[in-house]
């Protein structure tokens, strides 16, 4: 057990939103095309990076139906933390604990977040950091963790700009930059307004379609493709 969660939740039973999305995903079937699964492009504001400590303040994402960004399809909500005060992150995200004082809870937002995510892998830009974070709250509040695959758009950018780069010179570019914001620029994609949950969801949303059809040139066509490709892709169970 994690050791930041309390000892009277260690035993305590899922909530049925978390059986229902355990369910999704005990025969997921890796081998269908990346088309025929939907993905959800999430984001998540914070207090801080302490994964103890720090609290969600903000989740924006969108969904990904068919390889193509459903705008209509997107989920925006900011949450009120336990601890209401100003933190450097503050300066960062510009949302303040006045803002956030009338908001829903962790506790209250959660369910409805998974609800959202369905049958859908999760996308994110160093989406282990968003997953640590959603996992510590669903297991204190909710009793159990997501069970959602993931994929990370750093490692897949990684992993695309590494290639190109071997394939150039022969070795690998250790210089480049991996910032969300800078591959944005480097791929000539739309550009959105940073450390905004559901901004930074869609500007990574469009960054995954942009690596995703790069890839399919490549011959990767189906979501074991991009499992077997270690070094651009992570799954998480």
């Amino acid at each position: 057990m994690p050791s930041w969660l309390k000892p009277q939740d260690w035993f305590r039973k899922p909530h049925p939103i978390l059986r229902q999305n355990k369910e999704f995903f005990e025969n997921f079937d890796q081998s269908r095309p990346l088309s025929e699964y939907t993905f959800v492009v999430c984001d998540t504001e914070l207090t801080g990076l302490n994964k103890r400590q720090d609290e969600i303040i903000s989740i924006g994402a969108v969904k990904i139906i068919n390889l193509r960004l459903e705008l209509s399809e997107t989920y925006h909500q900011y949450i009120r933390p336990q601890n209401l005060e100003h933190t450097e992150s503050t300066l960062v995200h510009r949302i303040t604990p006045e803002q956030l004082r009338k908001m829903p809870s962790i506790e209250d937002v959660l369910p409805g977040f998974i609800q959202y995510c369905g049958d859908a892998l999760l996308v994110g830009h160093y989406v282990s950091l968003d997953i640590t974070f959603l996992n510590r709250f669903a297991l204190e509040t909710l009793g159990g963790a997501l069970s959602n695959p993931s994929v990370d758009t750093m490692r897949l950018a990684k992993g695309y700009k590494e290639a190109k780069f071997m394939e150039s010179h022969g070795h690998t570019n250790l210089s480049t930059s991996y910032n969300l914001n800078d591959l944005t620029r480097e791929f000539n994609l739309p550009e959105f307004k940073p450390h905004d949950a559901l901004e930074d969801a869609i500007q990574t949303a469009y960054l995954f379609l942009f690596l995703v059809k790069k890839m399919k040139s490549g011959k990767i066509r189906t979501l074991k493709d991009l499992y077997q490709a270690g070094r651009i892709v992570g799954l998480m169970y």
